[in-house]
C-alpha cells in the first residue's frame, strides 16, 4: 500500500471550536429559561455547570489544547453576561474574556471570537429577541462594547454562528430552540434583522479595528438527490439549499435576502464578510414528497454508503465537505475557515476516521490553490448540546458534567500528531484511524 504525507501550508489554524454557554455554565439567558420549560431538553437535561470554564477550567482545557499542537481556538461571548439588562453593563465580565484570550496568546494560540451563538439576553428575548427591529442595533452596541475591550488580543470575529439553524429551529421547526415558534412570518423579520444586525457590527468592528477579519459561520448541509437524475428531487434538493444553506450568505453578496419564496431588501448587508466560515458535519440523501410543503417537498435521509453516528444523527460523508469547499471558493472568492466539524461519538471509534477523512478533503481542496486557513474541530470537550442535552459527546476530551473530570479520548493524540506536524501522515492515519487508510492511501 502506498504511503505518503499530506502536508498542510505554513501557518495553518488548527483548533477546536466552543460556545460560551456550552462550556461556561452558569449562564442566565433565553436558554437557560428554555431548560426550565419541561420537555424542552433530551432527558430533562440542563447546562448547570457545563464545563465550568466561568468557574476557571478553561485554564486547563487551553493547556490540553496547546500541548496537543492546537496553535488556535474559537469560543464565543455571552452577551447576557456582558450586558445582563438592557441598561447595565458587566465589565468584570469583559475583562474574564480579556483574561481568557490573554490565555490563548500566552500559550501561541489564535483566537477566533464569536459574538453571538445562539443564545440572547433575557431582556432582549422579553422584548421579542430578533423579531424586534431593534435588536440589530442592540447587538451593534453589545459587538462595540466588547470589541473594544478585546481587540489587542483578537483580530478575528464570526459576528453570527449559523443563523439559518437559529431561524430553522426556533421558527420553522418543531420547538427545538426557543421561542420554539412556527411562524413563516416571524422566521422571515428574524433572517432579515439577523443579516441587519450583522452588517452593523461588521462595520463597528471595522471602525474599532481597521485591520480585522470578520465574517459568520454558515451551517452548511448538504442535500443530493437520492436517485440521480429525478428532476423532482432535484428540484426539492436545490430547494432545500436556496433556503436552508445560501440565502443568508447570498444576502452578504447581494445585499437582498431571498427566504421561502419572499424577498426584502437588505442593501447595507452587501460586502459585509472578510472570509468565509464554514460549518460543516454531514450530507442527506432527498426523495421528494408531496405531502410535505414544510419541507419544501421533500424528505431526507442519511446517504445510502455512510456510516452513521450514534442514534443516526450523522453521516460520515466526507465528500461533501469538499464540494462545499468548492462551492464557497468558486462562489464567493474569499478566504474560507472551516469554523466547525466534528461527530458524536462517546466511545470514539467512529471520529477518528471521519476525522481524517475530513481533514483530507481540506487538504484536497488546497492542492487546486483555494485560500483555506484553518480547521476548527468540533470541538474541544465534551459539552451542553443544546435541545440534546449531555446526550451526544462530540468532544475530544470526555467530560463528566457532574464530577468535570476530563477523560482523554484517542482521537486527542491522532488530533495532536496531525496539528504538530502540520500534516496528516501515513503513520499517523495507520495508528489511529487505520479504517480511513482505503480511503486516504489507494493501492
Amino acid at each position: 500500500m502506498p504511503t505518503a504525507t499530506y502536508t498542510f501550508p505554513n501557518g495553518f489554524l488548527w483548533g477546536t471550536a466552543t460556545a460560551a454557554h456550552q462550556v461556561e455554565g452558569k449562564n442566565i439567558n433565553n436558554w437557560s429559561f428554555w431548560e426550565e420549560q419541561p420537555g424542552k431538553i433530551i432527558h430533562g437535561d440542563r447546562a448547570g455547570l457545563a464545563c465550568d470554564w466561568w468557574g476557571g477550567r478553561w485554564t486547563d482545557d487551553f493547556d490540553r489544547a496547546a500541548e496537543a499542537g492546537q496553535n488556535a481556538h474559537r469560543l464565543s461571548i455571552e452577551w447576557s453576561r456582558v450586558q445582563p439588562a438592557a441598561d447595565r453593563w458587566n465589565d468584570g465580565a469583559l475583562e474574564v474574556y480579556r483574561d481568557m484570550l490573554r490565555g490563548l496568546a500566552r500559550r501561541n494560540m489564535t483566537a477566533l471570537v464569536t459574538l453571538h451563538h445562539f443564545t440572547d439576553p433575557l431582556w432582549l428575548y422579553e422584548q421579542g429577541g430578533w423579531e424586534n427591529p431593534r435588536a440589530p442595533e442592540y447587538f451593534a452596541a453589545f459587538v462595540r462594547r466588547a470589541v473594544d475591550v478585546l481587540k489587542e488580543y483578537c483580530s478575528l470575529w464570526v459576528t453570527i454562528n449559523e443563523p439559518n439553524v437559529y431561524v430553522y429551529n426556533g421558527y420553522l421547526g418543531h420547538g427545538e430552540f426557543p421561542p420554539g415558534k412556527n411562524d413563516l412570518g416571524a422566521a422571515l423579520r428574524v433572517m432579515a434583522n439577523l443579516a441587519r444586525g450583522h452588517a452593523l457590527a461588521y462595520r463597528a468592528i471595522h471602525a474599532l479595528q481597521p485591520t480585522a477579519r470578520v465574517g459568520f459561520a454558515l451551517h452548511y448541509r448538504g442535500f443530493r438527490p437520492a436517485h440521480a437524475g429525478n428532476p423532482l428531487e432535484a428540484w426539492s434538493a436545490n430547494a432545500l439549499n436556496a433556503n436552508f444553506n445560501t440565502s443568508f450568505i447570498e444576502t452578504l453578496r447581494t445585499g437582498r435576502l431571498n427566504f421561502l419564496f419572499r424577498s426584502v431588501s437588505i442593501p447595507e448587508a452587501r460586502n459585509t464578510q472578510d472570509f468565509v466560515g464554514l460549518n460543516y458535519y454531514t450530507t442527506d440523501e432527498v426523495t421528494f414528497h408531496p405531502l410535505r410543503p414544510g419541507e419544501l417537498f421533500s424528505k431526507r435521509r442519511p446517504p445510502r454508503e455512510a456510516p452513521l453516528s450514534e442514534g443516526g444523527f450523522i453521516a460520515h460523508y466526507p465528500e461533501g465537505l469538499f464540494d462545499l469547499l468548492a462551492w464557497a471558493h468558486r462562489r464567493y472568492q474569499l478566504p474560507m475557515m472551516v469554523t466547525e466539524n466534528g461527530i458524536n461519538d462517546a466511545e470514539d471509534t467512529l471520529r477518528p476516521r471521519y476525522l481524517a477523512e475530513h481533514v483530507w478533503q481540506v487538504w484536497r481542496a488546497i492542492q487546486w490553490s483555494w485560500l483555506i486557513k484553518g480547521y476548527f474541530h468540533w470541538s474541544l470537550v465534551d459539552n451542553f448540546e443544546w435541545e440534546r442535552g449531555w446526550s451526544q459527546r462530540f468532544g475530544l476530551w470526555g467530560v463528566d458534567p457532574i464530577t468535570q473530570a476530563r477523560q482523554r479520548k484517542p482521537s486527542v493524540d491522532f488530533y495532536a500528531a496531525i496539528a504538530h506536524q502540520n500534516a496528516l501522515s501515513y503513520a499517523s492515519v495507520a495508528k489511529w484511524a487505520p479504517d480511513a487508510l482505503p480511503a486516504l492511501f489507494p493501492e
